[in-house]
């Protein structure tokens, strides 16, 4: 509870008058913290807390005794207490520090409030008097969100004293290392464990949409809920309209003539002076007898509701949503078809792309997106940047496309050696930036290193001279005031190497009128005619769906064409990376122990080699594939290839887990290859990197674009211009 004396309880308890100033206060903290506690329970807890701050104060514990509530003189690891109350059932629950709620677990970090974990992530945040009660007011319109916060996993601690904050309206790209916790921070954010003002809205695309019968155009507007919540209170409205009975004035006019005779019979004239006299026995003032007790709408109230809906559907132009959520649908690559077929139709990568369907047509205030290129095409990228650059409210991506990255971000937050830095301008600006400030930095140290060696110098030289001991004792204090010499830390690299092969003569690939179906009725190429050699650098494009990944299979043999001849070279020897690589590694097994067991006969040194020569060294090899990044298990599953000893390379989608440094170390690695290279990615700088020919496949055929991928591009945004 030490930790309590930093924060707002210790700092301003003298303000605290009674336990009404505190409620004040926290009280509403609290209350977000556990939904199932009343406020008089609530305001039971600052009373205890009230107790045990004038308790210290004075050095008494108000008669609180038996030990259950105490002031501490250490941090307390609220963790082990609640692992304690459910092994040992020995804390009762009157302690005012646990709470029933099913919170994983709860601890007290360095600020005076507690925190979550939730999936072994917690985060430790510093709130501010003034804002809380400001925020819980209502009064708070600001869409800007700041965060102080620590955020761990587990024990490791992720990131350290982050002070962030997202302004209004900007784009702000979130990069750094695979595993730092950029993942972490979005899903705090999203599930309400950093606490940022309430009434700003925040939607993370993490999930996939669940799949049902819901039509996919309908599954995006139904996310709308304040259009949906008016739909169907005029829908309602018009059913009570129209199924309200007309009677004709004859009719009318009868019955209410028998109305009168049976109130004349019943002296029904005396009945109000009756009920005046009951009421007024009973206490109630005349103010008070003409009173309603529960007024109903009248036919004119509903007419004048009716109206009010039609107006706030007009104004947010309800009509104009169907063709606003199409248009999103199809820029994310669905078809008219597609858009009329239920979710459960779907695959999953397909579902995942109405979740950012779903979240680009809400609109959030905030919008939390991490790696949304993995799931889409090349031209659902191209169209996902135009869309986003005309984005209006606050955003936060997690992304290791850097040409994604420089077409819409307004600003960079970069994490590294757990801290949050943050840059103006794009990817490109940052990385400029970034590179500059570690060339200063490294000058800077450089100077002291130099001015301190120059003070050491003189204090040996004359550290015996009489004559200069004043001298001497001015330098050491100087050397003793310096502040604390920090070397530039150095980012490590990684590095990618592919095996020397052997050359092969041409023709080594080649596709001679080839032909391609599942069934008749599905035909998937017709009359293809391509080849590649050793010094080709191939990347394949096309719409999901198009056939890229049948045409891989067909190259490397694993699907037989229909029709046409595959040309091979005799000594040709394939290195395939599929992109469910990763997900056929042997998770219970370390490195070493799976590249034992798929190539035996071979000594460790030869299988900790090949592990080396992409980034997996060192302790990294001997850890359960399980326990990897997503990243490094992509680096296994490169070693694992290239035990085969390949002469050409068949990659689809190898960035898909990998951070910017890996890409560009695979880059380079492919360019340095001595064999030929056929990839299909998503990722621009790749392909701009080291592809020199573009295949497109579309509508059945294969054709080569020599203009490559600028020519591509340039197609694909004409296309989309041709749609809007």
């Amino acid at each position: 509870m030490a930790s309590i004396r930093k924060g707002i309880l210790e700092d301003s308890h003298d303000d605290f008058d009674d336990s009404d100033a505190l409620f004040e206060a926290i009280g509403d903290v609290l209350m977000q913290t556990d939904d199932s506690k009343s406020e008089d329970e609530i305001r039971q807890i600052c009373k205890d807390l009230h107790d045990i701050l004038i308790g210290s104060k004075t050095g008494t514990t108000n008669n609180i005794t038996n030990g259950t509530r105490r002031m501490l003189n250490a941090p307390l690891q609220m963790s082990e207490m609640v692992k304690k109350e459910h092994d040992e059932r020995s804390v009762t629950s009157s302690n005012i520090w646990l709470t029933k709620k099913d919170l994983g677990s709860i601890h007290i970090e360095t600020v005076p409030l507690l925190f979550f974990r939730e999936e072994m992530a917690s985060a430790s945040q510093q709130f501010n008097r003034k804002d809380t009660k400001f925020d819980a007011s209502g009064q708070n319109r600001s869409l800007d969100i700041k965060i102080d916060d620590d955020i761990s996993f587990g024990e490791k601690q992720l990131i350290k004293g982050a002070s962030i904050q997202l302004l209004s309206g900007r784009r702000y790209g979130f990069v750094g290392r695979n595993g730092l916790g950029k993942t972490t921070l979005l899903k705090l954010l999203s599930r309400g464990h950093l606490k940022i003002p309430s009434h700003i809205s925040i939607l993370h695309v993490e999930q996939e949409v669940v799949g049902d019968q819901t039509i996919a155009l309908d599954s995006v507007l139904e996310c709308d809920e304040e259009r949906n919540r008016l739909l169907k209170e005029e829908k309602e409205i018009n059913a009570q309209l129209s199924s309200s009975p007309t009677k004709t004035d004859a009719g009318i006019s009868t019955r209410l003539s028998e109305i009168y005779q049976q109130l004349e019979a019943m002296e029904a004239d005396k009945a109000p002076a009756k009920a005046a006299v009951i009421l007024a026995g009973l206490g109630f003032t005349p103010k008070m007898q003409g009173q309603t007790t529960n007024p109903t709408k009248t036919d004119a109230g509903i007419s004048t509701r009716l109206s009010e809906i039609y107006q706030q559907l007009e104004a947010m132009e309800a009509d104009k949503a169907p063709a606003k959520a199409a248009v999103i649908l199809a820029g994310l690559g669905f078809t008219p078809k597609m858009q009329g077929q239920t979710t459960k139709e779907f695959s999953g990568g397909w579902r995942m792309r109405l979740a950012l369907a779903r979240a680009l047509f809400t609109k959030p205030d905030l919008l939390l997106l991490d790696e949304p290129t993995n799931m889409l095409d090349m031209k659902a990228i191209i169209w996902l940047e135009n869309y986003l650059q005309k984005w209006q409210t606050t955003m936060l991506v997690v992304s290791h496309d850097r040409m994604f990255l420089n077409a819409i971000s307004t600003d960079i937050l970069y994490l590294n050696n757990q801290l949050i830095e943050t840059y103006r301008g794009n990817y490109d600006i940052f990385h400029k930036t970034r590179e500059q400030r570690l060339i200063n930095q490294q000058k800077e140290y450089e100077a002291q290193v130099q001015y301190r060696e120059h003070l050491q110098v003189f204090i040996d030289r004359f550290r015996y001279n009489a004559n200069r001991a004043s001298s001497v004792q001015s330098k050491l204090k100087i050397l003793e005031k310096l502040p604390p010499l920090i070397a530039v830390e150095k980012v490590s690299t990684v590095t990618f190497r592919f095996p020397e092969c052997e050359r092969l003569s041409p023709p080594i690939l080649q596709l001679d009128e080839v032909g391609f179906y599942y069934s008749k009725d599905q035909v998937i190429f017709n009359s293809i005619c391509v080849n590649a050699d050793m010094e080709s650098r191939i990347c394949i494009v096309g719409e999901n769906g198009a056939g890229k990944t049948t045409l891989l299979k067909i190259l490397q043999g694993d699907l037989s064409p229909t029709s046409g001849i595959c040309h091979t070279h005799r000594n040709l020897s394939i290195g395939y990376f599929s992109q469910h690589h990763v997900d056929q590694l042997e998770m219970d097994q370390t490195s070493l122990e799976m590249m034992a067991e798929k190539f035996p006969g071979n000594n460790s040194e030869l299988y900790r080699n090949k592990l080396g020569q992409f980034g997996v060294s060192g302790d990294l090899a001997l850890r359960p594939v399980s326990s990897l990044s997503g990243g490094q298990k992509s680096r296994v599953a490169f070693a694992v290839l290239c035990m085969q000893n390949p002469n050409f390379l068949i990659l689809d989608e190898p960035t898909n887990h990998l951070d910017m440094e890996t890409i560009d170390a695979l880059g380079n690695a492919l360019l340095k290859f001595k064999g030929g290279v056929i990839l299909v990615s998503h990722d621009e700088r790749l392909i701009r990197m080291i592809c020199k020919e573009l295949w497109v496949v579309q509508g059945g055929t294969v054709r080569t674009l020599e203009g490559g991928f600028e020519e591509y591009k340039h197609i694909v945004e004409k296309e989309l211009d041709m749609n809007c």
